[in-house]
């Protein structure tokens, strides 16, 4: 039985509007996100984006390295910022004229690409190759200047700055082509578009990187002019500066560079922020949420092919009418209905969630430290051979400065004075300045919020105590205590919404109770809208696509039910349905979508992103055209899916594509199959929005078809 998910609920709102349009192209890529490998994500949004923050950053470098000549004289003792250059043969400087007009040109192409101004197969083969020609160009001078340049006595000739950054530049450059280079082979090869799959914000950060190296830049020209600096030493004070490190070896000395350094301080470190931000939220938000996804379907296949090897796979099949497939339960198992069985299957969906969201928070945050460590150790070891000809250092000096940078203290007492060493700061901080507030946040989502829980669960219990029972927050408590060893199977979640406000307490009232009340207000309501003498009289058929088999389905999973004791907490469990039922007026119920939507979009609003109980999910689900209740409309999960790849390169075998197989049959689908609402890349919020809007647009355009067929009627008869 073939797996599926939003399908069988698109299905639906066809049946209900043949003229009905499918998904949207994004939200379908939205919704399929787990089931495309993480490598390909890398290869068409974060490599592009990695492409578009470096790419600037090295043809900064490279106006860096043609700003001053590459050589100066340096007579041991002697102070080396006063240092004379040497000035460069011309053809150095022409070909590194040369390679920085190509590196902007190609960056130019880059951009004009993210933006969505040049073709995708134009702009990469220019930017690609644009960047390897500089790449190229800058190896070539390098190793011709520390070659055949080279002036003796070697020891009293040094590379300067310039040469330190043509190195960086060079780097760059041939990485952010590489990168680029399995952009494009993915988009040749289909595994994905041939367009960048990026966010509008995502799209400008190229831009705020551009920005901000310009200001920079050019902000270093100023002081560098008012204060009597050279150039590269004015851009390593603006680094400086603008990093919020303050070492103080370079300051303002005249009184209108003191003036100029405060708004200039302020709306660099601000443009600095918002760069940071956005580079943030591509690695926390859209690469958290999309190598979640991917880890949930790994971790989703195994767990089936586990269950499926011990022979405990039966959780997974539906109860179908006669209840021929129950023997594959357990014994515990066995007295479930169709719609208890869906509810163990959601939890079994809810706890790869779980154990999966836990393991990645762990993983990123392990991740991000060791980057983080390497980029301290590592520059530590640099530092000390940057600076010990000149100062002396140690390792343990260079391990100290790093420390000082890292965390923006900026004592100021040992800081780097030779040509390598303020340039390399310069590229060293570019890195570790992300790094760094990616490793805090990674942090925040672990170490954080574990000791955050563990004393909101503390005062829970003892003198800030909750609105739940105190046995409830006393078991949740040791839940989590435990790691979910103890209470594992104990339910302990708050009582859902749903129709007609906030939900009641499942604790004081029977469930039996509950639904009675809630389908005697239902019926009131009906009657006294029905009665009304002024309510127009509409046709309106329940969201079911056949109302017979439906009820046949539901009642064939609920017969069970009379043939067990009433009382005792099985039967309690076995007594859970769908909240509530639908109205059968038209009117009543383009209301309870409008509400409903209503209080969806107040959820999308809460941090962190809302998780629908099993009981939400059901009435949600009946209100777009499900129900829990009904085997029929329910399928085993399998573990066999299509890749993106398959999908771009023509659909599905035997020539059948994807909406013409819907339409002969409906696709069942399961809580952990691949297309589960609880798969993809969205919230559950904005999973649940899109459909509620558009099963209210499919009603309002059947209600006005229905409206326009009775006025040809009237006119007709008339």
């Amino acid at each position: 039985m073939n797996d599926a998910g939003g399908e069988k609920i698109d299905e639906h709102l066809r049946a209900a509007d043949p003229g009905g349009k499918k998904l949207p192209k994004q939200q379908q890529e939205h919704e399929q996100l787990h089931l495309d490998p993480s490598r390909w994500w890398f290869a068409s949004s974060a490599f592009p984006m990695i492409a578009g923050t470096l790419g600037p950053v090295a043809s900064a470098f490279s106006i860096c390295a043609l700003a001053r000549p590459w050589r100066q004289n340096y007579l041991p003792g002697s102070d080396i910022d006063d240092a004379p250059f040497i000035k460069d043969p011309i053809w150095l400087t022409i070909i590194n004229a040369i390679q920085l007009l190509i590196a902007l040109i190609a960056n130019m192409a880059l951009l004009l690409n993210m933006t969505q101004r040049l073709r995708f197969s134009i702009a990469q083969p220019v930017t690609i190759v644009g960047w390897y020609i500089s790449s190229i160009c800058l190896i070539a001078l390098t190793a011709t200047a520390s070659g055949p340049l080279i002036m003796e006595p070697t020891s009293q000739y040094i590379w300067s700055q310039a040469f330190y950054y043509g190195i960086y530049g060079a780097a760059l450059y041939f990485l952010v082509a590489s990168l680029m280079v399995i952009t494009f082979l993915g988009a040749q090869t289909e595994h994905y578009p041939k367009d960048f799959v990026l966010t509008p914000s995502q799209r400008t950060l190229m831009m705020q990187t551009i920005l901000l190296l310009f200001y920079l830049l050019l902000g270093a020209l100023v002081f560098g002019r008012i204060e009597g600096w050279n150039y590269l030493d004015a851009v390593y004070w603006a680094a400086v500066t603008l990093f919020t490190v303050g070492f103080g070896d370079f300051s303002p000395q005249t009184e209108l560079g003191k003036g100029l350094v405060m708004p200039f301080a302020l709306v660099g470190i601000i443009s600095l922020g918002l760069v940071i931000g956005s580079i943030r939220s591509l690695v926390l938000d859209r690469g958290r949420r999309r190598l979640s996804a991917r880890m949930v379907e790994k971790r989703r296949r195994r767990m089936l092919k586990k269950m499926t090897k011990k022979g405990k796979d039966g959780i997974l099949v539906p109860i179908k009418e006669g209840n021929e497939l129950k023997q594959t339960l357990s014994e515990v198992d066995r007295g479930l209905t169709e719609f208890e069985r869906r509810e163990k299957e959601f939890r079994l969906m809810r706890d790869i969630q779980e154990e999966t969201s836990r393991k990645r928070r762990w993983y990123a945050t392990a991740f991000s430290t060791c980057t983080w460590a390497a980029l301290w150790l590592g520059g530590a070891r640099i530092f000390q051979a940057c600076e010990e000809p000149y100062q002396g250092w140690t390792y343990f000096d260079g391990f100290f400065f790093c420390f000082v940078s890292l965390t923006t203290i900026g004592y100021g007492d040992i800081v780097p004075v030779s040509p390598a060493g303020k340039s390399f700061w310069v590229f060293w901080a570019l890195l570790a300045l992300p790094t760094m507030t990616v490793l805090i946040s990674n942090a925040g989502d672990t170490v954080v919020k574990g000791i955050r829980d563990a004393t909101d669960a503390i005062a829970t219990i003892t003198i800030l105590p909750s609105e739940r029972p105190f046995k409830k927050d006393l078991k949740r408590f040791l839940k989590h205590l435990s790691f979910g060893v103890l209470f594992k199977d104990e339910i302990i979640e708050e009582t859902p919404t749903g129709f007609l406000g906030e939900a009641q307490d499942h604790d004081n009232f029977s469930d039996a109770e509950e639904e009675n009340d809630a389908e005697t207000a239902l019926q009131r309501d009906q009657a006294e809208s029905s009665t009304s003498p002024t309510s127009p009289r509409v046709r309106f058929n329940p969201p079911f696509r056949n109302d017979s088999v439906h009820s046949k389905n539901v009642d064939a999973n609920t017969a069970d039910e009379n043939h067990h004791p009433s009382s005792g907490p099985q039967v309690r469990q076995r007594k859970k349905s769908a909240p509530y039922t639908l109205p059968n007026r038209q009117q009543d119920y383009l209301v309870i979508l409008i509400d409903e939507i209503a209080r969806v979009t107040a959820h999308m609003k809460e941090h962190p992103p809302r998780k629908y109980s099993f009981k939400e999910w059901a009435w949600y689900l009946r209100l777009i055209g499900e129900d829990e209740s009904d085997a029929g409309q329910h399928g085993r999960a399998s573990t066999h899916v299509k890749t993106k790849k398959d999908r771009l390169r023509g659909g599905r075998p035997n020539g059948l594509n994807e909406e013409a197989k819907v339409e002969e049959k409906p696709v069942p689908w399961s809580w952990v199959g691949s297309k589960s609402p609880l798969m993809g890349g969205k919230e559950e919020a904005e999973w649940i929005l899109e459909r509620l809007i558009e099963r209210l647009g499919e009603e309002l355009r059947r209600s006005r078809k229905e409206d326009g067929a009775e006025q040809e009627d009237e006119r007709d008869e008339l």
